[in-house]
């Protein structure tokens, strides 16, 4: 039924509980997954001031931040081959909303399974919600999971 599964994830701990939930569409036959991480370009500019040291003086936070995602990513993506999953990921630089759109729309997907809040709840109260604009947006079957 949900052959491939769309899993975007900022790292949060309500997307590792959405993680648990690709388990059991396994066994429901889910064969595919596709782990998407987003760096928001509008958080961009507020992560070179808290990773910019002289540690990293040539000031390429963007790298560094793809690098953590991508550790992050290859962690994720060693449980869902252990469970059975055929995995792809990526990194993109982007507005989320916008890169899940794109992914949706140009990778065959199924169903798209994704955390209710991520990191930065107060904002979400304020902006709305990434989870919510893909409830809007998308067009196939979404999983949102709750706290």
């Amino acid at each position: 039924m949900f052959r491939k599964i769309l899993y975007p994830t900022d790292f949060s701990d309500v997307s590792k509980i959405a993680l648990n939930y690709l388990k059991q569409l396994k066994e429901s036959g889910a064969e595919e997954i596709l782990v998407l991480h987003v760096i928001d370009k509008k958080d961009l500019q507020f992560s070179y001031l808290y990773l910019f040291d002289e540690s990293n003086a040539d000031g390429n936070v963007e790298q560094k931040l793809k690098g953590d995602a991508e550790r992050e990513l290859n962690e994720i993506e060693g449980k869902l081959k252990d469970w059975g999953f055929r995995v792809s990921s990526s990194v993109k630089l982007g507005v989320p909303i916008k890169e899940i759109l794109n992914a949706e729309q140009n990778k065959d997907i199924s169903i798209i399974v994704i955390g209710s809040h991520g990191k930065s709840n107060v904002e979400e109260m304020l902006l709305g919600s990434v989870s919510e604009n893909i409830i809007r947006k998308c067009k196939k079957p979404i999983l949102v999971v709750k706290r």
